[in-house]
């Protein structure tokens, strides 16, 4: 046993421990180093087995790259400057503030639109957009580097095909997380309505339109005739800027001309036409309405009227064989006092009106007197309203009149002074804006002082109702009753109701289409006549600017009566422009 030890321990014994060295081995190993000193190789001569390859020799004893070559720095023009360290104050997106307080990180309101960051921009800042770095230049042995010149870059992305701007960033656009959405602005609502001229605190607004045209039957006759017309309409309206009481004025006219004369017999030979031999006639409507303010709640209120015109075309209140139609002058005046009490508003007016006619001028020369047919109306008002809700007023009215006529026996030998009573209920609207005006109902009760004469009485309706349907199409109700004299024997008054229907639309906020829908009842109390009537109308608007407008009318009336021979028609087509300031 111990010889066998002896034996063993003479043998010399080799061993290798298991180390790092294991993946790097030295000489003497099983695995040969590829990059060892003591290994042979093609460039013990320094000669390049395969020029133009790649270098076979290790990394270590590869030669330096050949120094880079200089080149122009890139051009900062039209470049926004950055910096690799945002700023630690209250311009930075991160760090601490002016004040020394942790900046905290913006955040987005609820119901904002998400803001989108474009490319090239910092998702934490505003849109800067960064110039991305020149790509890195690459070398090769024995190869010369060359150095391409590029156009700098954009700024920004560029902007879509239809937008003609220039990119602006997240904070100006007003899309930075956290910023409030901006507002735009309100477009105009009449883009192409006049602008006024200023007067010193007043807004006035001239216009005038100038149209011409053709009328089957300007006179409006059973027989009828038609001509040729022009109308001359000017306007102003008025209305003052003052911070306490208030003054408007709104006066309209129009003078219609016709180039034929009707007084060719119409009824046979010898005959006189029931139509004036010269059928032009004038028209114009004007008020005048003031407020003064006492105290916050009680005001003193004011209107002054006027209206010149002449009985309608084919009215039987026309004299037969007048040279021209007799002209008729109406003025008036309201003054009363307004107290609120809280909701509660009550108004107290009083009324003043003149009616005068012209004499009338007949074909022969001579004249006729028409004094009858003057009155004076004295009467007194009470309105009371309540402010129920906003947008809904509710109010009570009752008038109280009396009529005095310059003579007091009539040419058919009636006494007409006469007192009446007017009761009316409604409503004034405004809900959403999309229902605005006023509605009423009533009931009119006027006696005269000659027995013979039956009292007049009657349902009166008034609406004045705009809806806005959409933003381009509004609908408009209108109803009017109005109770007027007549020389008529026997004929108490004359009861008028109309109703009118109008759409418009705008096709273009310089293109307007309106059509209309109009009818309506004449009743002769105390007669045996009472008539229908009906209009359609369309309107095309077409607004060059706020200063010009071009206006086209197709008009087709027409009038039922309930005796023989008393229905007319008439088409009126009137091309014309409106001038205004």
């Amino acid at each position: 046993m111990l010889t066998g030890l002896i034996l063993i321990s003479a043998v010399p014994v080799r061993a290798q421990t298991v180390t790092p060295d294991m993946l790097r081995p030295v000489q003497g190993t099983t695995i040969a180093p590829t990059d060892s000193a003591l290994r042979k190789t093609p460039l013990v001569s320094g000669v390049l087995p395969n020029p133009g390859g790649p270098d076979p020799r290790p990394v270590s004893q590869r030669p330096p790259p050949p120094p880079e070559p200089e080149r122009p720095a890139p051009s900062r023009i039209n470049r926004l400057q950055t910096f690799d360290v945002p700023a630690a104050s209250g311009s930075g997106t991160t760090g601490f503030d002016s004040l020394n307080r942790k900046r905290a990180k913006a955040k987005a309101r609820p119901g904002a639109p998400k803001p989108k960051t474009l490319p090239g921009a910092s998702p934490k800042g505003p849109s800067i957009f960064v110039q991305p770095p020149p790509p890195a230049p690459t070398f090769s042995a024995n190869v010369p580097t060359v150095t391409s010149t590029a156009a700098p870059s954009q700024l920004s992305a560029p902007p879509a095909a239809s937008a003609n701007r220039a990119p602006v960033s997240q904070s100006f656009a007003g899309t930075y997380p956290g910023a409030p959405q901006r507002r735009r602005l309100k477009p105009d609502d009449d883009p192409f309505g006049a602008v006024g001229v200023t007067a010193g605190s007043f807004l006035m607004k001239p216009a005038v339109e100038i149209s011409g045209g053709y009328d089957s039957n300007p006179a409006r006759l059973a027989n009828p005739k038609g001509s040729a017309f022009y109308a001359i309409s000017p306007e102003v309206t008025a209305a003052s800027n003052w911070s306490r009481h208030a003054l408007s004025a709104d006066l309209r006219g129009t003078f219609t001309g016709y180039d034929i004369s009707s007084n060719t017999s119409v009824s046979g030979a010898g005959a006189v036409s029931p139509a004036p031999a010269n059928i032009d006639r004038p028209d114009f409507n004007g008020r005048i309405n003031g407020r003064y303010d006492i105290v916050r709640d009680t005001r003193v209120n004011g209107e002054g009227r006027a209206r010149v015109s002449t009985d309608n075309p084919g009215s039987p209140n026309i004299q037969v064989g007048l040279s021209k139609y007799p002209l008729f002058l109406t003025t008036g005046a309201t003054l009363g006092i307004e107290q609120d009490f809280n909701r509660f508003t009550v108004a107290v007016n009083g009324l003043v009106d003149r009616t005068q006619f012209q004499n009338s001028r007949l074909t022969d020369g001579s004249s006729a007197s028409n004094a009858d047919r003057n009155f004076d109306q004295y009467g007194g008002q009470l309105r009371l309203s309540y402010d129920l809700m906003p947008g809904v007023k509710p109010f009570a009215e009752g008038t109280i009149d009396k009529r005095v006529r310059d003579t007091r026996v009539d040419r058919s030998g009636f006494i007409r002074n006469s007192e009446g009573t007017t009761v009316r209920a409604g409503s004034t609207f405004e809900l959403s804006r999309l229902l605005i005006g006023e509605a009423s109902i009533g009931y009119v009760t006027r006696k005269y002082e000659d027995p013979r004469l039956n009292d007049l009485t009657g349902l009166l309706t008034r609406a004045s109702l705009t809806w806005l349907v959409t933003p381009l199409t509004t609908v408009k109700l209108l109803a009017d009753s109005t109770v007027e004299e007549s020389p008529l024997f026997g004929v108490s008054g004359v009861l008028t109701r109309t109703y009118t229907f109008e759409v418009d639309h705008d096709f273009r906020r310089w293109l307007t289409g309106i059509g209309k829908f109009l009818t309506g009842t004449i009743d002769y109390q105390g007669g045996t006549r009472s008539d229908k009537f009906y209009s359609v109308s369309g309107n095309l608007i077409y607004k060059l600017n706020r200063e010009l407008w071009i206006k086209g009318e197709v008009r087709h009336d027409w009038l039922d009566s309930n005796l023989p021979g008393l229905s007319t028609k008439a088409t009126v087509v009137m091309v014309g422009v409106r001038l205004q300031r």
